[in-house]
């Protein structure tokens, strides 16, 4: 009886630690998500997203703060983004689901229950809506979506600051949804050699233009850059710009993905955020701001520039996704997939970094990549 008793109270063993998501599996979690710009959040609005298949409520009290929540109500299921934002005496601003009424705080806390009379006594405050982390920065919006969602532990780094942010407001935004989970969007988006059979403009390059190409790259935060160089020759779109344009490439978890362009002292940053949607749906969202005065006199020229690339990007996935669904064994070859190899080695080394509680250690070494395009 007492060896059965002591083996009884053996601890069992720790849990082996999960591997991380495979390819085109998984998300990468406690990290920032670009969300919206700050001008679309307006004062008492109540807007509704979907982030890694989870409805998020993104609002903006009258007051001027941002905050985001769970967009369901813990009552009946109710989006609450359905509702409005009211501000009761001594209640303060909270947003009003559209159902039975109950109200909840900016911190996903309720504040009341108006079908409760004097004497059931059940304290609302108890009652919580999961609120999501949130931020402004640079005229963006981002939430951070947490590895544990119990948790109320707090980002232990702030949303990425990307460089040439000029001009004031952004001065061309276009977005697009592409059926695809997140890791095959970024690995298309930092493909160097599709370009001239994808994106086959008079205004861009051909496959009749492609010649070999020697960059040099660098780790930077969370990602790599391409350092800062002269663009290719076939890449006509650069020409209008004029004097002699230099830029840099940055790619950072979890997927950001920045040209940084200077051409003397004028600046044009062109940003794409991309955020998961669902395993099989990725917002791709393209942000450019300049102070060059190309952008006042050709911006509708570069708006359909835009649309096109990712239209073409978009049908480009329409298409692998007829591949994808037999789930086939992909080949990465060197120098061209080395970006793709990079990504995968982030996402892993980023998971792993998170689950054993330690730093952020950068796989990513200083080296010369070569392809043709």
């Amino acid at each position: 009886m007492k060896a059965a008793e002591d083996a009884a109270v053996q601890p069992s063993p720790a849990p082996a630690k999960a591997p991380p998501a495979p390819f085109g599996k998984g998300f990468v979690r406690d990290a920032w998500y670009f969300v919206a710009l700050a001008r679309d959040v307006a004062p008492g609005s109540l807007e509704r997203y979907e982030l890694m298949g989870e409805p998020v409520l993104i609002g903006r009290t009258k007051g001027g703060q941002v905050f985001a929540m769970r967009d369901i109500c813990p009552h009946r299921a109710a989006p609450l983004s359905a509702g409005r934002l009211v501000n009761k005496p001594g209640e303060g601003e909270t947003v009003e689901c559209c159902y039975h009424g109950w109200r909840f705080r900016p911190d996903g806390v309720c504040a009341a229950i108006p079908s409760l009379v004097e004497d059931q006594a059940i304290d609302a405050s108890r009652i919580r809506v999961r609120p999501y982390p949130v931020a402004e920065s640079q005229g963006m919006v981002f939430v951070w979506m947490r590895a544990d969602p119990r948790s109320d532990a707090e980002p232990d780094h702030a949303p990425p600051v990307f460089p040439g942010v000029v001009g004031g407001d952004a001065r061309l935004v276009e977005s697009m949804v592409f059926d695809s989970h997140i890791d095959h969007a970024v690995v298309g988006l930092m493909d160097p050699a599709h370009g001239p059979y994808v994106h086959q403009q008079w205004w861009w390059r051909s496959e009749h233009s492609m010649h070999e190409k020697a960059k040099a790259f660098a780790p930077v935060d969370f990602g790599w850059a391409m350092v800062r160089h002269s663009p290719s020759s076939n890449s006509r779109a650069y020409r209008i710009l004029g004097g002699a344009p230099a830029t840099e490439i940055t790619f950072r978890l979890p997927g950001y993905r920045w040209e940084h362009i200077e051409v003397g002292r004028k600046q044009v940053l062109a940003l794409t955020c991309l955020t998961p949607l669902t395993e099989t749906s990725t917002r791709i969202t393209q942000i450019f701001w300049s102070d060059h005065w190309v952008f006042g006199v050709a911006k509708p020229f570069l708006r359909a520039g835009v649309v096109a690339f990712l239209k073409q990007d978009g049908g480009m996935v329409n298409l692998q996704n007829e591949g994808l669904r037999y789930d086939p064994a992909l080949i990465w070859i060197d120098d061209a997939d080395r970006q793709a190899k990079w990504y995968q080695q982030l996402k892993r080394e980023w998971m792993n970094s998170r689950a054993e509680g330690r730093a952020f250690a950068n796989p990513i070494q200083p080296t010369t990549l070569r392809w043709k395009s």
